[in-house]
């Protein structure tokens, strides 16, 4: 039988899969901002970093309202608590969307050091990594989580040969080192997005199982490839 208050936890839900919708689509126009010089739009996002942050606190709210007057039974605790877990990865991944798009402003001023190929490839792994995350929490598969969980390896492979790459870059070419040192920081904003994605992946097995993965090293298998 459901309980009378179901609607308030869907609701709950329906918000922290609106705050990952909008934190993807934030990465997404960040990445955009980049490839395509557009000041513009990279200023777009910057300014909409605030939505991300209200509908955090707004999940919040609702956690904390829900637990102080729903007494909820143990399924729907561990549902409150991941879900607010989830909620401030997922405003660290608007945080790391906007400093993509800040570093965007700054390398539109000067031409590219070369075609952006792998910062958008690891981009599109660490998103598709964060919406199988939020799957997870709407169908509760601890396989795709799992998935997830290894997949955080590849985005790693990535950006260890971007830094490389880069490094390689600035003790050739001088010239270059702005430039190169923004991408870096680009690179690494991608790679902590797909550690966000992991967390959340990790909680989404602890919600469905109450199984706490998030120290078994043995889950992280190595792969991935890597130009920028």
């Amino acid at each position: 039988m459901k309980r009378f208050f179901d609607s308030e936890l869907e609701t709950f839900r329906s918000h922290l899969l609106l705050m990952g919708e909008k934190s993807m689509e934030q990465v997404r126009q960040a990445l955009k901002a980049l490839v395509e010089g557009n000041i513009a739009l990279a200023d777009q996002v910057i300014a909409a970093d605030d939505e991300i942050d209200q509908l955090e606190m707004s999940i919040d709210d609702e956690a904390i309202r829900y637990m102080n007057l729903r007494a909820p039974i143990a399924t729907e605790l561990r549902l409150v608590i991941v879900g607010m877990k989830a909620s401030h990865d997922l405003e660290r991944v608007g945080d790391e969307a906007t400093s993509i798009a800040k570093r965007a402003v700054k390398l539109a001023a000067e031409p590219p050091l070369k075609p952006y190929v792998d910062i958008p490839r690891m981009a599109n792994i660490a998103l598709e990594m964060l919406r199988d995350a939020l799957d997870c929490f709407l169908h509760g598969d601890e396989a795709k989580a799992m998935a997830v969980v290894r997949r955080d390896s590849e985005v790693d492979s990535i950006n260890k040969q971007l830094y490389r790459e880069l490094t390689s870059y600035m003790i050739e070419r001088p010239q270059s080192i702005s430039r190169a040192l923004e991408l870096m920081f680009i690179s690494k904003s991608i790679e902590r997005i797909a550690d966000h994605a992991t967390n959340i992946a990790e909680e989404m097995v602890f919600l469905a199982h109450a199984k706490d993965i998030r120290h078994n090293d043995e889950l992280k298998k190595s792969g991935g490839s890597g130009s920028i």
